[in-house]
């Protein structure tokens, strides 16, 4: 399918602008253009949702973290979601990816547990999957506190987020999950897929951008094929938690993603993958240009709600 009508003005006034993901490269400037972006490109999703400010244990210092409670159907635990941001390890938090665990947790009736993890390049590998872990760990200790069912307790990301939790989910280090779910996820830093060649400029984050991120993140003396950072290097991944794999039509992580999919289901994973016609990298997250944004949101919601019931 062509590219969406919205994708491509937003690219174009992106273009105009200089706001786009790769106008700045330090970690600084990437920082302040995601917020800059989010703020222009998100809306206030209809619906109530409670919101709660809290700080978990860390290996580094407490975590700040966001509980997102949709209004409860019963007085029972309900499902949750631990959620991982995008922002290529080195940008984005709790109030760039406010809207969507917003929708999410609309949509899928579960509540949602936003991570604010550790940043790059402060911060270096392995500090984000660190915080990650403890996240769900502590999500899982605390369950009842949090009026949670460990029983049905889900990892989920997009982009870098993305890679982050399927590196949590495979972790022998983790506590039991029902479900991951990966929106656009960065899954190999060590090889570049067709599709990483075929949108490296023009379609949102390019290549340069993206290998300042890696370099910021990984370090001059990380192994890019360590599975911590590349997922999809996993020599096995029979046993993992059923997975929900959406990927975009024209994002450069389209093809590292759909190979995923493809592993876990050769491996016996239950997976439902999903490509969104069109779209670009980023896309569930801008509302405002891109009005397929929220009928995705709304789908994933969905899907999280049936695999969590």
């Amino acid at each position: 399918m062509p590219l969406d009508r919205g994708a491509q003005r937003l690219l174009k006034m992106l273009a105009v602008v200089g706001q786009g993901a790769g106008a700045a490269r330090s970690a600084a400037g990437r920082r302040q253009a995601l917020a800059s972006l989010a703020e222009m490109v998100e809306q206030t999703p209809a619906g109530t949702v409670e919101t709660r400010d809290l700080a978990i244990p860390g290996p580094g210092g407490p975590i700040g973290a966001r509980l997102y409670a949709p209004p409860a159907h019963a007085h029972e635990p309900q499902g949750a979601v631990v959620y991982l941001h995008g922002g290529g390890w080195v940008a984005g938090g709790l109030a760039t990816h406010d809207g969507v665990c917003r929708r999410l947790a609309l949509a899928s009736g579960m509540k949602v547990l936003a991570v604010d993890y550790r940043l790059a390049p402060e911060h270096p590998f392995p500090a984000a999957l660190e915080d990650a872990l403890a996240a769900l760990r502590w999500a899982s200790d605390a369950a009842a506190d949090l009026g949670i069912d460990a029983r049905r307790l889900a990892i989920a990301g997009d982009s870098a987020g993305g890679g982050l939790a399927a590196a949590v989910a495979q972790s022998a280090e983790r506590p039991p999950l029902a479900l991951q779910v990966l929106i656009c996820p960065i899954l190999d830093l060590a090889e570049a897929s067709g599709s990483r060649r075929e949108f490296a400029e023009g379609y949102f984050l390019d290549a340069a951008t993206l290998a300042a991120d890696v370099a910021d993140y990984a370090g001059p003396r990380a192994d890019l094929r360590d599975v911590r950072l590349s997922p999809l290097r996993a020599s096995t991944l029979g046993g993992l938690p059923p997975a929900l794999i959406h990927t975009a039509e024209f994002d450069p992580f389209r093809d590292e993603g759909e190979a995923y999919a493809r592993r876990l289901s050769a491996a016996g994973v239950a997976v439902r993958q999903t490509r969104h016609d069109g779209m670009i990298h980023y896309f569930y997250a801008m509302p405002r240009p891109i009005p397929h944004a929220g009928e995705a949101l709304a789908a994933i919601g969905g899907e999280i709600a049936e695999a969590l019931a």
